[in-house]
């Protein structure tokens, strides 16, 4: 049965708006693009630009410095001393000519313990800030294309609209359709208008957010014209959460660098404890005197210095230094919580998303577009009434823009877990 005021001028007005709304859309910001980003080549980007990398890289050859530093033996010091007296016609006068020499007792091998267990913690840290790149690379990547997936549905919504909102006012003055009809189709395209040039803007912002982390060279700085690749779907990891946590245990770079710092502690708290054994400093070298009446005299100089431990015995120094390490090691075991959290809440997460787009990816494209049809049809022979037809074209868009919002969320979702338990860029647990 058909509905009575769907006339045969409104029909085509609909099919009007389905032919826009089912033709890909041509954004004119890309039509031209021919640089292609991926991913990868995203990643490998922000590798090279990253001030943060740059500075934990900079951290790390300061901390191999230090290490060198810490092996170096102490120096030697060279002494001359002139010593003249006279008296009753009487001369004398004496040289000396020595090297003191500082022999440290275990202080070197503890000062090397510490340093070498720092810089490792620094190469750990570098590990640690090139996972998070990673993320926020990976993160900004998926944001970016759900917003272009977001835009490109809401330019070819708004774009249909507009073009049926042409012909609706045609007809209307030519007195084929119901001014209600007319206002119902300039209501949508004005709220589809509004939808595109909020997706349009949030577009840009996630662009703006892909190219502050990547800084590309000035041959590709036209964020609004690079066309992004699709990101490669990766399967879910199927480890049991106990293997996961294990594996973060053993592969998360702030873990492994806490831990190196608590041993780096304990390194200066033995090094403290060690200081209180005094350093003796060796002494040799030659001697000449001269005696008025006897003549010259040589020889040689041999003494040690030996400091006396009586006022400063390094009591406060080591007491901070176990101290220290105390709370390192406290710190340790506050990290392996927050990772043993971060864990099973990336693994939550990942498969809420994924069981989420799983349940809709076969209701969403080919599948949408062809009930779209249908509704189409079913408007076309005056089945169903217009607003029944406009909120199944709502319905349609709103739904694509989920799924994509979802997929997005999905990449995001897999590299959160990855980022948990620390592994290289783009290489998923299974």
């Amino acid at each position: 049965m058909c509905v009575p005021y769907v006339s045969t001028a409104l029909r085509a007005v609909v099919a009007i708006i389905l032919i826009g709304t089912l033709l890909p859309a041509q954004d004119p910001a890309r039509a031209g693009a021919a640089v292609t980003l991926t991913i990868d080549d995203a990643l490998a980007q922000a590798t090279q630009v990253s001030p943060a990398l740059a500075a934990a890289r900079e951290q790390l050859r300061a901390a191999e410095g230090r290490a060198r530093q810490a092996s170096a033996f102490a120096n030697p010091s060279f002494s001359f001393q002139r010593e003249q007296t006279s008296g009753s016609g009487a001369e004398n006068s004496q040289n000396i000519i020595t090297i003191d020499q500082p022999i440290e007792l275990g202080l070197r091998r503890a000062r090397r313990d510490a340093a070498d267990r720092r810089r490792a913690a620094a190469a750990e840290r570098l590990r640690d800030a090139e996972s998070l790149i990673a993320f926020e690379v990976t993160r900004a990547f998926a944001r970016a294309l759900a917003a272009d997936r977001r835009a490109e549905l809401a330019n070819e919504a708004a774009a249909a609209f507009a073009r049926a909102q042409r012909v609706s006012d045609e007809r209307l003055a030519a007195g084929d359709i119901s001014g209600y009809a007319n206002r119902r189709i300039r209501l949508e395209a004005s709220r589809y208008a509004a939808l595109r040039a909020e997706a349009i803007l949030a577009q840009r912002t996630a662009r703006l957010e892909l190219h502050a982390l990547i800084a590309l060279p000035d041959d590709r700085r036209d964020v609004d014209a690079l066309r992004l690749a699709a990101i490669a779907e990766r399967p879910a990891s199927n480890l049991a959460v106990d293997s996961l946590l294990s594996l973060a245990a053993a592969n998360r770079g702030d873990l492994a660098a806490a831990r190196l710092d608590a041993d780096a502690a304990a390194a200066d708290a033995t090094l403290a404890s060690r200081e209180r054994i005094p350093t003796p400093v060796f002494t040799a070298g030659v001697k000449t005197e001269m005696i008025s009446g006897v003549g010259d005299l040589n020889g040689f100089a041999a003494g040690v210095v030996l400091p006396l431990p009586l006022w400063d015995r390094r009591r406060g120094a080591i007491a901070a230094a176990v101290a220290t390490g105390r709370a390192r090691d406290a710190e340790v075991a506050q990290l392996r919580r927050r990772v043993e959290f971060e864990v099973r809440d990336a693994v939550a997460a990942a498969r809420a998303v994924d069981a989420q787009v799983s349940a809709l990816e076969f209701s969403l494209g080919a599948e949408s577009t062809l009930a779209l049809r249908a509704v189409e049809t079913a408007y076309a022979e005056g089945e169903i009434p217009l607003i029944e037809w406009l909120d199944a074209v709502r319905a349609y868009h709103e739904a694509e823009a989920t799924f994509a919002s979802l997929r997005a969320e999905s990449h995001i979702r897999r590299a959160a877990l990855d980022r948990a338990i620390g592994l290289p860029l783009r290489r998923s647990v299974q």
